[in-house]
């Protein structure tokens, strides 16, 4: 698989992370634009077959982070994209790449979170993409540290696969994903679209837009058991996700090798 990397010319964190891969010996793709707007990254990247953005990430609480999730809007474009579409992804690709960036991270005696993020705002692309990120404030964007952690994350993720592993999609839960973190890291299963409970009621055309966004074909879904909405919103949600077919598994009922996610290396 050839990989294209887009960094936008507005992005601090962005160019931190540029200013690694430099020295690592990866070319990327500077685009005038903010990545969440990026809607021409297609042409951009030229026969690169997966677009990997490294950008910043921003939130209110200002803890500094690492994240990774895949872009798309299950409802409005506010930032970015199309309203209830979303890219296409790979769930094998986003367990390689949180896996290493946690393993990275623990190398560089990182302490803060890496996480993994439900799928959220634009670019709407054709090309199978993901984010990277470094959070969550303007003075962590230009963190060196952090910065060589997400560069080294993305050259080995050019250069290692992930096998043996079973591709999902999420439901449920929190726009940060502490239970498919874990998942993604100590578990066969590889975690590709999220859809957190805060667009709920889950409707059959977001099961339909996540499945369709995936690589690899998907048979089942890991639902967040705690995390699906109101009362009745849960069984609701198991009733559409089993009448399309799918395999319905309780995410804290799934074995994992270990619970320490934040320093577990695959």
């Amino acid at each position: 698989m050839k990989f294209g990397v887009v960094i936008s010319k507005k992005d601090k964190a962005g160019l931190n992370i540029g200013e690694h891969l430099k020295k690592l010996g990866i070319d990327f793709y500077l685009t005038e634009k903010k990545s969440i707007d990026e809607n021409n990254a297609d042409e951009l990247v030229g026969d690169a077959d997966f677009v990997i953005f490294a950008t910043k990430h921003k939130s209110a609480k200002g803890n500094r982070s690492l994240t990774c999730h895949a872009p798309g809007n299950w409802r409005g474009a506010d930032y970015g994209g199309r309203a209830g579409k979303v890219c296409k992804t790979s769930g094998l690709f986003l367990k390689l790449l949180f896996g290493i960036l946690n393993d990275e991270a623990q190398k560089q005696g990182w302490e803060q979170e890496v996480s993994l993020e439900c799928t959220h705002h634009g670019p709407y692309i054709e090309k199978p993409c993901c984010f990277i990120e470094i959070g969550s404030s303007e003075k962590d964007w230009g963190d060196k540290k952090a910065g060589e952690i997400i560069a080294k994350t993305i050259k080995r993720a050019m250069e290692e696969k992930v096998r043996g592993c079973e591709s999902v999609i999420g439901i449920g839960g929190p726009h940060y994903c502490p239970n498919f973190s874990k998942i993604q890291l100590n578990s066969k299963y590889a975690v590709g679209h999220v859809i957190p409970n805060y667009v709920f009621p889950l409707t059959s055309e977001m099961v339909d837009e996540a499945l369709d966004g995936m690589v690899e074909k998907v048979r089942s879904v890991v639902v967040d058991w705690k995390g699906c909405g109101r009362a009745g919103e849960r069984e609701e949600a198991i009733n559409l996700l089993r009448k399309k077919g799918l395999e319905v598994l309780r995410s804290d009922k799934i074995k994992k090798e270990d619970d320490s996610y934040k320093t577990k290396k695959l």
